[in-house]
């Protein structure tokens, strides 16, 4: 196939073409030429539209496949169409499935599966046997069989000594696990966030308390299992772990690891949190890469839109776990967003039927569907934040994150390119996904994906 693109304007911060507009003619999948006024010749398809921007495919690092076991929510063909109408090019699965994937056969059938798709499908393989949080995988089988990196997914790694043997276990093959920080015996029964709102609404509260004890543990576990490796690691266990980490002074006044603001580490992450949702999250965060650990974390789209007010009406679609905070919380993320702190943006897509959703609040199962509109949420309610930033956090990071190659716009390069119109609006009027618990259905979002360049194919996003 080939392909003009005219006058793109390109944003990709690894590119020399970066804020410049110009045309792309792509051919046999590659990036033949990068110019101005291109001659498209005979049979060349032209891809033109007012304010066409282009970057590096997007990349979203969590979302839920529910096949197989749960492909009445959602199947590897409906979440595949999903993703790439919101504009991504590479998706990386959660083991949540039924069977759970934790062994070379399941996760054989999910890369199977996904085979001739419009994006590429990477799988995250199950730490623990059924994710229970008990036995271990084989992770190093897993990891030959393509695994791109190790967590339990929905469900938090709650025992400290198999979150530390895991990191043990994986630093020999460059692993990385990935952790959802929650405490669940302080969560048990809840329902939103505990505070104010959840008292009013009589809702059992799920307290910010529980996610950063979680990651005040699991870096403590880190700095532990760093400094018994001893030197070359780029931190001390003994400064990080144990006084490092510890609460500042009064309210306001700096931390003794308060750093400048956050760059990219040159060192991958051993440790992923994902999904992070609090202010105290994001300050820990910043001081755990300010004295060198190896960490990285993300933040789910809808959590920079909503805070708990938003629940007064009981809507089931915004029921989500880690909860929508406080406004003071989502102030928080968006500052993390903005000094880099947080690496990356993701969709969280949890594809729930009605029969999951359509309930009492408190019986309602938890999660929205967000790969069709994780960037139009983020766009939608920018607070002031560069394009070119935070679409660093669709391209650039999450494959650096999971030891990726990552793409960028030069000439011989694969064609692995999303096009959109930051300012474009529309509305989410239909969902290629088989689920429909979202709560951007019929809402009129800014930020809209014209189409994908992706394995030598021109998805336009109609």
């Amino acid at each position: 196939m080939q392909l003009l693109i005219r006058a793109a304007y390109v944003v990709d911060t690894t590119s020399p073409f970066n804020g410049q507009r110009v045309d792309l003619l792509i051919d046999n999948g590659l990036i033949r030429q990068i110019g101005q006024n291109l001659t498209a010749g005979d049979g060349v398809r032209v891809v033109e539209a007012e304010n066409l921007h282009v970057s590096p495919g997007w990349f979203d690092l969590r979302a839920t496949a529910q096949d197989p076991g749960f492909e009445h929510k959602e199947d590897i063909d409906s979440l595949c169409q999903a993703a790439a109408a919101g504009g991504f090019t590479d998706v990386a699965v959660l083991p949540n499935t039924q069977p759970v994937v934790d062994n070379k056969g399941t996760l054989g059938y999910v890369r199977r599966m996904a085979e001739g798709q419009p994006v590429n499908v990477h799988v995250i393989g199950a730490i623990t046997k059924k994710a229970a949080g008990e036995d271990f995988t084989e992770m190093l089988d897993l990891h030959h069989a393509g695994a791109v990196a190790f967590s339990d997914g929905h469900h938090p790694l709650q025992n400290p000594d198999l979150l530390l043997k895991t990191l043990q276990y994986l630093a020999p093959i460059e692993g990385l696990l990935m952790n959802r920080p929650e405490e669940m015996l302080l969560t048990q029964f809840g329902q939103m966030h505990e505070g104010v709102q959840s008292t009013l609404l009589g809702l059992k509260g799920m307290p910010s308390l529980a996610e950063e004890l979680m990651i005040e543990r699991d870096l403590r576990l880190l700095a532990y299992v760093l400094g018994a490796k001893g030197e070359g690691q780029g931190v001390s266990g003994e400064g990080v772990g144990a006084e490092g980490l510890e609460h500042g002074g009064e309210e306001g006044q700096p931390h003794a690891l308060d750093p400048a603001p956050s760059t990219l580490s040159p060192t991958p992450p051993a440790l992923h949190f994902s999904t992070i949702s609090t202010a105290r999250s994001v300050d820990l965060m910043r001081q755990a890469k300010a004295a060198g650990l190896p960490v990285s974390c993300d933040v789910a789209a809808h959590q920079l839109v909503f805070d708990d007010t938003a629940l007064a009406g009981f809507d089931t679609s915004l029921k989500v776990n880690p909860p929508f905070r406080g406004p003071a919380d989502v102030t928080a993320l968006w500052a993390g967003l903005a000094d880099g702190t947080i690496d990356a943006i993701v969709s969280d897509h949890t594809p729930q039927d009605a029969e999951s959703k359509n309930l009492e609040f408190d019986l309602a199962e938890f999660g929205i569907t967000g790969l069709e509109t994780a960037f139009a949420a983020v766009m939608t309610y920018n607070r002031e934040i560069p394009l070119a930033q935070l679409i660093d956090k669709f391209t650039t990071r999450p494959r650096q994150i999971l030891r990726l190659p990552t793409t960028n716009l030069a000439e011989g390069q694969p064609a692995c390119l999303t096009l959109f119109d930051p300012e474009g609006q529309w509305t989410f009027d239909r969902t290629k996904s088989k689920s429909k618990n979202s709560p951007f259905l019929h809402q009129t979002l800014t930020g809209r994906v014209i189409g994908t360049v992706h394995k030598g194919q021109f998805n336009h996003t109609a």
